[in-house]
C-alpha cells in the first residue's frame, strides 16, 4: 500500500499545476485498487499489504504482514496525494475519503492510557500488533508529529473537536519525549513504554536524527501555530527550523543529509551517506519547503505569495482553476491579483480562490498572488 500511495505524490502535484486529466485518471484507478483490494469492509481501514498475484490480504505469502493495518496504509493517503487531489478538483468524494481517513486515525491510533505515543500497527480487528518486524512496540517520533499537522489541515476543511484536540495533545506531549531538549532536533525511533524505573523512553537503536523526522516537527508546529496560535508552538517550530537549517543542509555540496549524530555532525556511513536512496528522494524535502513557505508567509508572517500554474483550460471543468495552496482556515487568504501569460487578468473569485480561465486551446501561464486576510 505504501508504494501505491507514494507513487501518486509527484504526479498529483504535477496535476495541480497542469490539470492533465491523464494524471487524474491514474489517481482514480489507484483509488479503485485501494477500495477493491486493500479496504476492509467489515472492520474498516486499509490493509498494509496484499499478495501481488492473488490480490488477497490474508494469503500465507504475506507472512507477518497478512491482515495487518498501519499508519502508512491508513494515514499516508492524506499528505502524499489526497489533500492535493481534493484541492485540485474540489470533488466531494475526495473530501469524504479524507474525513474517513482522519476519523479512523482519531478513533484507533491514540493510546494515551499506556503511552505518550500513538499506536501505529494493528491486526485486522484493530487490536495492537506489538511484535511486528523491526517496530515491535516502538514509536516512530515523526509519525506522531505527522498525525498532528495533517489533522490540523483536515480541521480546516471540516472542523471536528476530535481532530483539534488530538493534534494539540500531540503537540504538547511530544517535545519532552521525542526531541533533544539540550541540543535541539528530533529523534527517530524510541520504545513506546519505559522499562522499569527509567526516566526516559529508550532509543530503539541509536540517538541519530533523520532528515524526515525534522520535517514532521517543523510542519507540526508551524501548522499548529498558523491555525490555532500559541507561542509554544511557534517556539518549537523555530527551534526545529534552526536545527534543520544548521545541520541538515549541506552548505558545501548542496542537498540534505540523511542522518546526523545527536550533536548535529553528519552521519556518512553505509546507505545513510547518500542523499538519494531507496528511502530518500525529493518528497519530504520538497514538501517541507513548500508547506513551510505557505504557513510561514501566509498564516504566520502575513506576507503575500505568488503561485504559478500552466494548465490547458480545456482540461478543467468549466475552465475553473483552483489555486488554494493548502487546506487553510476558511477566509484566511484571498486572491490579490492574477496574470495570464504575463498580462493582468480579472476573471477570478478572490474569496473562493478560483480563476476562470479564458476559452483558448493550449496551455496558459497563470500567476496568482495570494494575500493573507488580517485577523480580527
Amino acid at each position: 500500500m505504501y508504494e501505491q500511495i507514494y507513487a501518486l505524490a509527484g504526479p498529483i502535484q504535477t496535476y495541480r499545476i497542469t490539470g492533465d486529466v491523464r494524471i487524474k485518471n491514474d489517481a482514480d484507478a489507484t483509488i479503485r485498487l485501494f477500495d477493491k483490494f486493500f479496504f476492509d469492509p467489515e472492520q474498516g481501514g486499509y490493509y498494509s499489504h496484499i499478495d501481488p498475484i492473488l490480490f488477497s490480504a490474508d494469503h500465507e505469502s504475506l507472512g507477518e504482514n497478512a491482515e495487518r493495518k498501519n499508519w502508512n496504509s491508513v494515514g499516508d493517503h492524506a499528505p502524499a496525494y489526497l489533500i492535493n487531489l481534493y484541492l485540485a478538483t474540489g470533488d466531494q468524494k475526495y473530501a469524504d475519503f479524507l474525513e474517513y481517513t482522519f476519523d479512523t486515525i482519531a478513533d484507533k491510533f491514540p493510546d494515551y492510557k499506556n503511552s505518550p505515543f500513538v499506536q501505529e500497527r494493528f491486526f485486522r480487528d484493530w487490536s495492537h500488533d506489538k511484535a511486528h518486524s523491526w517496530q515491535q512496540d516502538r514509536a516512530v517520533v515523526g509519525h506522531n508529529l505527522k498525525i498532528a499537522w495533517n489533522l490540523m489541515r483536515m480541521n480546516s476543511l471540516k472542523a471536528k473537536p476530535a481532530y483539534e484536540e488530538l493534534a494539540k495533545k500531540i503537540g504538547e506531549i511530544m517535545p519532552a519525549v521525542g526531541s533533544d531538549v539540550q541540543r535541539g532536533g528530533w529523534y527517530d525511533v524510541v520504545e513506546r513504554l519505559k522499562s522499569g524505573d527509567e526516566e526516559t523512553y529508550r532509543f530503539a537503536w541509536h540517538d541519530r536524527k533523520a532528515w524526515w523526522q525534522q520535517e514532521q516537527a517543523i510542519l507540526a508546529y508551524l501548522i499548529l501555530n498558523g491555525t490555532v496560535g500559541g507561542d509554544a508552538n511557534l517556539r518549537e517550530a523555530r527551534q526545529a527550523q534552526a536545527f534543520y537549517n544548521t545541520f541538515f543542509l549541506d552548505h558545501d555540496e548542496g542537498a540534505v543529509y540523511f542522518n546526523v549524530l545527536a550533536s548535529g555532525t553528519p552521519y556518512l556511513l553505509g546507505t545513510e551517506r547518500l542523499k538519494g536512496s531507496h528511502s530518500m528522494s525529493m518528497y519530504h524535502s520538497a514538501e517541507l519547503c513548500y508547506l513551510s513557505a505557505v504557513y510561514n508567509n501566509l498564516l504566520i508572517n502575513g506576507r503575500e505569495m505568488d503561485f504559478h500554474f500552466q494548465p490547458d483550460p480545456t482540461n478543467l471543468p468549466d475552465r475553473v482553476l483552483r489555486v488554494s495552496p493548502d487546506l487553510l482556515p476558511a477566509g484566511s487568504v484571498r486572491i490579490a491579483s492574477v496574470e495570464i501569460d504575463e498580462k493582468p487578468y480579472t476573471d477570478f473569485d478572490a474569496d473562493a480562490l478560483t480563476v476562470r480561465l479564458p476559452d483558448v486551446q493550449g496551455r496558459v501561464k497563470v500567476k496568482v498572488r495570494l494575500r493573507p486576510v488580517a485577523k480580527k
